[in-house]
C-alpha cells in the first residue's frame, strides 16, 4: 500500500518506523514502486539496519535520519540533522537537551566513543511514574548536581556530538563471559540476502550460561531454499563465534506492538516459559 501511494502521489517526505521501510524493500512487487519522488525519509521507534539504510542510499540516494526518544521523554530527545544524518546513529540532543554518556555501575561520564548509559534532563522530561516512587526513584540520578533520566539504553557519543546506540541494557546476553548485544547481531543479519527480519534473544546453555537464538523472517523468495543450518552456517562465518545464533527459528512473522517495534520481550519471555 506504501509503494503504490507513494507512487501515485509523489510523496516527497515519509516518517515511518524502520519496520515499514524494512516490509516494503522486502515486498515482491517492490520492482513496481516509482519511490523517485521521495526527499525526505527517516523517523524512529527501532534501530534502522545498516544493510537496509545503505540499500536505500545506494538505490535512491536517500540517507535515513533517525531520531530517538521514550515515552518517559515525551517526545524526541534526539534527531539527525536532515542535511547530515549518520548511519545507524540516533543524532544529536535537540536545544534545551543535555545527553551524556555514563558508566551504568559507577554513574562516571564515560569518555568519546566508550559504550555506557546515555542519561538524558531536559523540559520534556517526565516527572515521574504514577503512584510508583521507587519506580521513580531507580529512574533518576544526581549527576554534576543536576536531576537526569536514565534510559536503560547504551550507547556512545562520537567527536561530531552524534550518539549511537548499542542496545537496551537489559538485553544483554552473557555467553561465557562475553558481553553479545542483540542489536549489533541483528544487524549484522540483516546482510543476509534471505533475511528479511530477525529478533536476536538469548537461549540457556547448560555450558555458556546463555546462548543466543535467532527469530528470523525469510524473504518470500527464500522460503523453502533457505534452512535454519544455513543461517546459522552463514552467521559463524561472518561474525564473531561468540556472538553468531546457534540456534535458529524460522516463523512467518515476528510479534509487533501497535506501533509497529518487535516485541523482543514476548519473544524472550516465551523462550523462557518451561516446555
Amino acid at each position: 500500500l506504501a509503494g503504490r501511494l507513494i507512487s501515485t502521489w509523489k510523496v516527497t517526505h515519509w516518517s515511518n518506523i524502520p519496520t515499514m521501510v524494512i516490509d516494503l524493500l522486502a515486498s515482491p512487487r517492490f520492482d513496481q514502486y516509482d519511490l523517485s519522488s521521495i526527499v525526505f525519509i527517516g523517523g524512529g521507534g527501532a534501530a534502522m539496519p545498516q544493510a537496509v539504510a545503505q540499500r536505500l542510499f545506494d538505490q535512491f540516494g536517500l540517507r535515513y535520519a533517525e531520531g530517538y526518544g521514550l515515552t518517559e521523554t515525551a517526545a524526541p530527545s534526539h534527531n539527525n540533522p536532515a542535511d547530515n544524518p549518520k548511519q545507524q546513529c540516533l543524532g544529536i540532543p535537540f536545544l534545551s537537551v543535555d545527553a551524556r554518556v555514563v558508566d551504568p555501575e559507577t554513574l562516571q561520564e564515560m569518555p568519546q566513543g566508550e559504550a555506557g548509559e546515555i542519561i538524558i534532563r531536559g523540559p520534556q522530561v517526565f516527572s515521574g511514574y504514577w503512584k510508583r516512587p521507587d519506580a521513580t526513584a531507580a529512574a533518576f540520578i544526581d549527576f554534576n548536581g543536576q536531576k537526569f533520566f536514565r534510559s536503560g539504553d547504551l550507547g556512545r557519543v562520537d567527536e561530531d556530538g552524534y550518539f549511537f546506540i548499542t542496545d537496551r541494557l537489559k538485553r544483554m546476553i552473557n555467553a561465557s563471559g562475553f558481553k553479545v548485544w542483540p542489536a549489533e547481531v541483528e544487524a549484522l543479519m540483516f546482510k543476509h540476502p534471505a533475511i528479511a527480519e530477525a529478533c536476536v534473544i538469548s537461549t540457556k546453555d547448560g555450558y555458556r550460561g546463555e546462548s543466543v537464538k535467532a527469530v528470523v523472517v525469510l524473504r518470500d523468495a527464500a522460503r523453502g531454499q533457505t534452512t535454519e543450518q544455513d543461517i546459522v552456517d552463514w552467521c559463524r562465518e561472518n561474525m564473531a563465534v561468540y556472538k553468531a545464533p546457534r540456534v535458529v527459528q524460522l516463523v512467518d512473522a515476528l510479534p509487533k506492538s501497535g506501533s509497529g517495534k518487535v516485541m523482543w520481550r514476548l519473544l524472550q519471555e516465551q523462550e523462557a516459559a518451561p516446555s
